[in-house]
């Protein structure tokens, strides 16, 4: 009921396109790049999907679910030793002078560079990442929060050269995979984790406690292919200067700091982003974005062809298994 009476203001502020969101909207409970300016509003979703009677059915405590669900995040420090990180690290070393790896299409290059900022897809690049996406200790975290078996959504691997390394606009990652994915509901966790070490200079994760428990609808059409340019620098699904700043108040901002092989763990609607990196140490974190089997995805609710498998996994399904 609260998403409807969300609806009919949105219906009454936007007459001139009222047969378009009639059958749009009715279907879409989260609607985003819109032509005007629009509230936020609660989520629909709960946070900790298992019920309570069986919330601690799994390594997180109830202290560290509580705090996910007020929060959206948690931050585990050293949660692999650094040990564990060095064939990763070595790994991704390589990947740095790969020329044609430099070439694909899921590769980003920092603009007016030929230094790597995103490299998508690497756990079907790499055997070693993708014994890692199937981790018993992440996986059992990321079932008990969901309640459901899950499978790899998107990976990648950001990095910020020393010097050189851009910033990540505030966002809601969920924003942009309901409207330009499918994917129909929140229900859907990141791990980020530090593979080089992390610190106040070289441009850490930010996220905003809180932030998740409201969604806020941003403003513009979603032209085709638009990847192309947001992956390098993203200005659409970025929310405006007021909710923003309506969440900071209300909620400050964290970076989590810390060795390498520490991790963050954060619900897929926590705003976050990132500074440039401004010192000479390089700053490597690794994403892999564990969706339920339950929440797959449907057509892109903003009206475009889905985006390609390395941003958004429409082939692999199937429930992963501990390695």
């Amino acid at each position: 009921m609260k998403n409807m009476h969300y609806i009919h203001m949105l219906l009454d502020t936007n007459m001139e396109n009222t047969g378009e969101l009639l059958m749009t909207h009715t279907q879409d409970l989260f609607p985003t790049r819109l032509e005007r300016e629009a509230n936020m509003f609660e989520r629909l979703d709960p946070v900790i999907h298992t019920p309570e009677s069986r919330a601690t059915d799994g390594p997180l405590s109830r202290d560290r679910l509580r705090e996910f669900d007020d929060k959206g995040f948690l931050f585990f420090d050293s949660f692999f030793s650094r040990d564990e990180m060095d064939g990763f690290i070595q790994e991704l070393a390589e990947y740095q002078q790969n020329q044609a790896l430099k070439q694909e299409e899921g590769t980003i290059l920092e603009p007016g560079t030929e230094e790597i900022r995103t490299i998508f897809g690497i756990h079907e690049i790499s055997d070693r990442f993708d014994r890692l996406t199937r981790e018993p200790r992440l996986l059992k975290m990321v079932q008990q929060i969901l309640d459901s078996d899950v499978y790899i959504h998107q990976s990648r691997i950001n990095y910020k050269p020393g010097f050189k390394g851009k910033g990540f606009n505030w966002h809601s990652d969920f924003e942009t995979w309901h409207s330009e994915d499918g994917m129909p509901g929140m229900r859907c966790v990141s791990c980020s984790i530090v593979m080089t070490d992390n610190n106040e200079f070289n441009g850490p994760l930010m996220l905003i406690p809180g932030s998740h428990r409201n969604f806020i609808p941003c403003v513009g059409q979603t032209p085709e292919n638009n990847y192309r340019e947001s992956l390098k620098n993203q200005t659409l699904g970025v929310p405006g200067e007021q909710d923003l700043k309506r969440m900071m108040d209300r909620g400050f901002i964290e970076a989590p700091k810390g060795p390498a092989g520490s991790m963050i763990m954060f619900e897929c609607n926590t705003l976050h982003g990132s500074n440039s990196n401004m010192s000479c140490w390089p700053r490597s974190n690794l994403f892999f974005v564990y969706n339920s089997v339950e929440n797959t995805l449907e057509e892109p609710y903003c009206g475009n062809r889905p985006r390609p498998q390395f941003l958004a996994n429409r082939r692999s399904w199937a429930p992963l298994k501990p390695v």
